[in-house]
């Protein structure tokens, strides 16, 4: 039997929508920049797809975490920035906690 290494863009499930948080928490910025910026960070494991990418975003809008404007990119090109509400800043702050949570419990797991 042999194992698949993981694509460069599985996320583990419900992790996407905290890692958008965490990188409008660096800044605010387009889509396309936010997807650089998590595979950037992760050093490439994480490629966020834009079909996941720009529902995450407007389910975010919509639930008040981030909200939009438009503006110029570095290229002169209009885009929709996104920035990180109070909202979203408690949000990234209670998913970041129930994260760590379940890091510690499956470690606890897999070292039983």
């Amino acid at each position: 039997m042999s194992v698949k290494p993981p694509k460069p863009d599985d996320l583990v499930q419900g992790t996407l929508e905290m890692l958008i948080l965490k990188t409008l928490a660096l800044e605010p910025n387009h889509g396309y920049g936010v997807a650089l910026r998590i595979e950037q960070i992760s050093s490439g494991v994480f490629r966020v797809n834009p079909g996941s990418l720009l529902p995450a975003l407007s389910r975010m809008e919509r639930a008040g975490h981030v909200h939009s404007e438009w503006r110029a990119t570095e290229n002169n090109r209009r885009a929709k920035y996104y920035a990180l509400t109070s909202k979203g800043h408690q949000a990234l702050s209670k998913e970041t906690a129930q994260w760590h949570r379940q890091i510690a419990a499956i470690g606890r797991i897999l070292e039983a």
